[in-house]
C-alpha cells in the first residue's frame, strides 16, 4: 500500500538527501560521552552565572529538540530540559549545515560551555552540534498539543514527548512498583514468577483467553491468576512469596478495568485474612509515606489514607440496605427477595450468589474511603477457608475505596477435601451457565496433601493502585500501550 506523506514529511526526507550530499548521516550510531540534563540541573542549577563561567564547564550533552526561539532552541531529554545558545559565528561549517536543516523534534548533540541566561536559566553556549536522529513526522502543534484520548493511547511515544505529565506518570509508575517491591523485600518475602500458561482455569472468577501449545498438542489458558502456583510454594516451605506479573481476563473494557492488567499477589505462612487486612494497610502507609501523600482526588472524590482503615461485615451490610436479616434466609427465599430488588437470577444461584449481587446493588456506591469488606458467602469464595463459626461464610475480605475493589485477601483454604469439594461444586456451576467458575486442579489438590501451613494471601490490582496515587480516572492513563481497537 503506497503511503500518502504531508507536505512537511516530504520536506523532511529530502533534507536527507541534503544532508548525505555534505557528508553528513541523517542517523548517526557515533555517540560522544554524554552528561545527562539532570546531572547538569542538579550540579549547576544553584551557581550564579559568574561563579559558572569561572568554572569554564565544558560539557557534551544529547537530547530532542522541542522548540526553537530566536538564538535558542531547547532540548529535552527523560528528564527535563535545556536551552542550547546558537552564535552561528562560533560554529563550525557541518554544525552550520546540520543547523539549516534542523526540525523540531530532531534529536542532536551539542558540545559547549555552560552559562546562564540573564533570568537565571541554565544554558549551553554551543561550540558543535552533531545531527544523532531525523524526525520524518513533525510533533503535534506546541499550543494545541496530542489533546484527543484515543490518538494519545495509539501513538503514546508522541504523548510522552509533548506532554510532560504523561510521562511523570509513568516514571510515578515504575517507582510505585518499586517501592512495592522495596516492602515486600524488607519483610523478607521472596519474589517470584510463575508460569503464564496454565492448563487448568483457577484462582479467580473469570473468563480466560484460549490459546494453543503446540509443543504440547494441547490448549492452555493464559493465566487469571497467580494465586495456585504461589500456593503451592507455601506447601514447598516458602513461607512469603509474591509476584508481580501480567494477568490476562477476557472480559469487558472499561475505565477501571483492562483485559489485560499488572497484579501482585502475596502469601505469607501463620497468617489470616486480618494479619492481610493489616498487611494491607502496611503497604499503603508505606507508598503514601514514601510519595509524600495522605489524600488524593480520585474520581471527583477526596480520599485519605486514615489508618486503621473502616472494615464492615457484607452480610450486615446488605441486611442493613434490604431491611431483611439474609443469613436466615433459604436459597429460595434469597431467590425471591432478588426478584424483589430486580435482579434476575441465573439458574445456578444460591443464597450466596443473592448476597454478592445486593451487595454489589446496593453496598458498594457507599463505600466511598478505604474500607474492607469481610465474611463473604462461601459460593462466591472457592479457595478461601469457611469461617468457623458459620461454615455457609468465609474468613475472606475485599478492600474498597471510592466504590471500587482494591484488594482482595482471605484465609487460605489448606484442608485438600474441602478444596475438591469446593472445586466440584465450581463444576455445577459451569454446567448450569456460570461460564467464570473454576475447573478442577487437580495438581493443586495433590499439593494440598503433602499439608499446606496456615496462611493468608491477598492480590491487589497494580494498575487501579497507581490510578488512585497517581490521580488518574482511566486506566488506560497509566497503561503504556492499552489495547485498542484497529482504525
Amino acid at each position: 500500500m503506497e503511503r500518502k506523506l504531508s507536505e512537511q514529511e516530504i520536506i523532511r526526507r529530502n533534507k536527507i538527501d541534503e544532508l548525505a550530499s555534505n557528508g553528513i548521516a541523517a542517523f548517526s550510531a557515533t555517540i560522544k560521552p554524554t552528561t545527562t540534563l539532570i546531572e547538569i540541573v542538579n550540579k549547576y542549577n544553584e551557581l550564579t552565572r559568574e561563579d559558572i563561567e569561572a568554572k569554564n564547564v565544558n560539557e557534551t550533552v544529547n537530547g530532542r529538540v522541542i522548540a526553537q526561539r530566536g538564538p535558542f532552541l531547547v532540548i529535552q531529554d527523560r528528564d527535563t530540559t535545556l536551552q542550547i545558545y546558537i552564535n552561528k559565528n562560533e560554529l563550525d561549517e557541518k554544525s552550520l549545515i546540520v543547523l539549516k536543516q534542523l526540525d523540531l523534534g530532531d534529536i542532536i548533540s551539542v558540545s559547549g560551555l555552560l552559562s546562564k541566561t540573564h533570568t537565571n536559566a541554565l544554558m549551553l553556549k554551543a561550540i558543535s552540534v552533531s545531527l544523532l536522529t531525523k524526525a520524518l513526522k513533525p510533533l503535534p502543534d506546541k499550543y494545541h498539543g496530542l489533546v484527543d484520548r484515543e490518538e494519545r493511547y495509539r501513538h503514546r511515544y508522541v504523548d510522552t514527548i509533548v506532554n510532560e505529565d504523561v510521562k511523570k506518570t509513568f516514571i510515578l509508575r515504575t517507582q510505585i512498583i518499586k517501592g512495592v517491591r522495596e516492602f515486600f523485600d524488607n519483610l523478607n518475602y521472596l519474589e517470584v514468577d510463575t508460569p503464564v500458561l496454565h492448563p487448568i482455569l483457577g484462582g479467580a472468577a473469570a473468563k480466560p483467553f484460549v490459546t494453543y501449545y503446540n509443543a504440547l498438542s494441547q490448549n492452555f489458558y493464559l493465566r487469571i491468576a497467580t494465586e495456585l502456583p504461589l500456593k503451592k510454594l507455601l506447601v514447598g516451605g516458602f513461607e512469603r512469596v509474591y509476584e508481580i506479573g501480567r494477568i490476562f481476563r477476557n472480559e469487558g473494557v472499561d475505565t477501571t478495568h483492562n483485559p489485560e492488567f499488572t497484579s501482585i499477589e502475596y502469601y505469607e505462612a501463620y497468617s489470616d485474612v486480618w494479619g492481610m487486612m493489616e498487611r494491607t494497610e502496611q503497604l499503603f502507609a508505606y507508598l503514601s509515606q514514601k510519595l509524600g501523600i495522605n489524600k488524593v482526588t480520585f474520581n471527583g472524590k477526596e480520599i485519605e489514607f486514615k489508618f486503621p482503615f473502616a472494615k464492615i461485615n457484607m452480610v450486615d451490610a446488605v441486611s442493613e440496605k434490604v431491611g431483611v436479616n439474609v443469613r436466615n434466609l433459604t436459597d429460595a427465599e434469597a431467590r425471591e427477595l432478588a426478584k424483589k430488588h430486580g435482579i434476575q437470577c441465573e439458574n445456578y444461584f444460591k443464597l450466596g450468589h443473592v448476597i454478592n449481587e445486593l451487595f454489589e446493588k446496593y453496598v458498594e456506591e457507599t463505600l466511598i474511603q478505604p474500607t474492607f469488606v469481610y465474611g463473604h458467602p462461601i459460593e462466591i469464595s472457592p479457595l478461601a477457608m469457611k469461617n468457623a463459626e458459620d461454615p455457609r461464610f468465609t474468613d475472606r475480605a475485599e478492600l474498597f475505596i471510592n466504590t471500587k475493589e482494591f484488594a482482595n485477601m482471605f484465609t487460605e483454604l489448606t484442608d485438600p477435601i474441602d478444596q475438591l469439594q469446593r472445586f466440584e461444586s465450581q463444576l455445577d456451576e459451569r454446567e448450569n451457565g456460570n461460564e467464570e467458575a473454576n475447573e478442577i486442579d487437580w495438581d493443586f489438590v495433590n499439593a494440598l496433601e503433602y499439608g499446606m501451613p496456615p496462611a493468608g494471601g491477598c492480590g491487589i490490582g497494580i494498575d487501579r493502585l497507581i490510578m488512585l496515587l497517581t490521580q488518574n480516572d482511566s486506566i488506560r492513563e497509566v497503561l503504556l500501550f492499552p489495547q485498542l481497537k484497529d482504525k
